[in-house]
């Protein structure tokens, strides 16, 4: 087995648990190759093994500390440690969920979320995704008493997106299922991430129980999450903003299959921040507003332009906040920590000294991360009022 030299400097994030070891950080070693696996030393000792990446920036995921080979052993009890953790946290009302988190479920670069009896795995490097055939069978073993049957295999992103199945019998991309008893509609194939942000699932039922009598604008809608269970926790009308028209078909189809009749609801196709400037103007206000924009911080260089626009949106939607109003800001960047993102949320940039950080959320605990991997904590939800 290739055994690879860690600088100092990287073989101590190594013993704490950080899975990532950059290309920079290899003191010496062979010409690597994807998904091969090798052992990982300093100063004469194995730290772990872990596998290769031939390029890009991670030379190498960590899958183990010492001396423990990465096999069909290893996969199979890593499976089924995570999937024994689902299954005790999620019960009949709730069977859409991750299954493995990557890192956080200690197989970097894994991702598998379950969809009723339908699952879809994504692989975020070259290395696992090299032993995605090793670990398919042990993956269908290990979701089969979850009630999947079927998995399907999603790369790409944007045109070049594809979804395949690669286990199971042909089902339907596009599933009703449910959430905390809510049912929802997701599409597989044209949806956003494995098909729909499994992620925010605890802060939609946040926002149910802050709805109650209230106005809600809902901005970057997408397909409804957020809007329905305000609806279904009594909001006395909903504003879904997005630019994508055919989000809103999909929210739309939501409502109808969870018995909440459209009318009295606004869905409104327009740019985020066009709609609250015009807002704004015409002096409309809200008693509940959620922003849940995409990511602004794709990589570390972007992160300077990004505090700035997560400053004007927060500022323009404070300005659409009616007197005792909550706001809800979310951002999904690992990038901006908790404290760059609560910093763009402080009295100056919003203009009013009349809100108080309530709560600050972040992922659920079927997306585990690692102590020493502050990359994983990439989900924030801020609750203001």
């Amino acid at each position: 087995m290739p055994t690879l030299t860690l600088t100092q400097r990287a073989a101590e994030p190594v013993r704490r648990g950080h899975p990532w070891v950059y290309r920079e950080q290899i003191d010496r070693g062979p010409r690597l190759e994807d998904g091969e696996e090798v052992a990982l030393a300093h100063a004469g000792a194995i730290l772990g093994h872990g596998l290769a990446s031939a390029s890009g920036p991670i030379a190498v995921r960590v899958w183990t500390h010492g001396d423990v080979s990465i096999d069909a052993t290893l996969f199979r009890r890593r499976l089924g440690l995570a999937t024994a953790l689902r299954a005790r946290a999620f019960d009949e009302t709730t069977n859409t969920y991750r299954v493995v988190n990557g890192e956080g479920d200690r197989m970097p670069g894994l991702v598998v979320d379950r969809y009723g009896e339908a699952a879809v795995v994504v692989t975020d490097d070259a290395a696992v995704r090299a032993r995605l055939p090793e670990i398919l069978p042990l993956l269908a073993e290990a979701l089969r008493p979850l009630g999947v049957e079927t998995i399907f295999s999603r790369s790409g992103r944007g045109e070049d997106k594809r979804v395949e199945r690669v286990h199971g019998e042909p089902v339907a991309t596009k599933l009703a299922l449910r959430e905390h008893g809510v049912p929802f509609v997701v599409d597989l194939e044209k949806g956003q991430k494995t098909g729909a942000f499994l992620d925010q699932r605890e802060n939609r039922r946040r926002v149910g129980e802050l709805a109650r009598a209230r106005r809600v604008l809902n901005l970057f809608s997408y397909t409804g999450g957020f809007s329905l269970r305000a609806a279904l926790g009594g909001a006395t009308a909903v504003t879904s903003v997005d630019v994508a028209a055919g989000a809103h078909a999909m929210a739309q189809e939501g409502f109808k299959l969870a018995g909440v009749a459209t009318s009295g609801h606004e869905f409104v196709t327009q740019d985020c921040f066009a709609f609250l400037e015009q807002a704004a103007k015409t002096k409309r206000r809200w008693d509940l507003v959620i922003s849940d924009p995409p990511s602004f911080a794709p990589n570390a260089k972007s992160v300077p332009r990004a505090m700035s626009a997560y400053r004007a949106l927060h500022r323009a939607c404070a300005a659409v906040l009616a007197e005792g109003g909550i706001f809800c800001a979310s951002s999904c960047s690992s990038h901006v920590d908790a404290a760059m993102f609560v910093s763009t949320l402080d009295d100056a940039t919003l203009e009013t000294d009349t809100l108080r950080l309530l709560a600050l959320h972040g992922a659920p605990c079927d997306h585990p991360t690692l102590p020493a991997f502050p990359e994983g904590r990439y989900l924030k939800f801020v609750v203001l009022g």
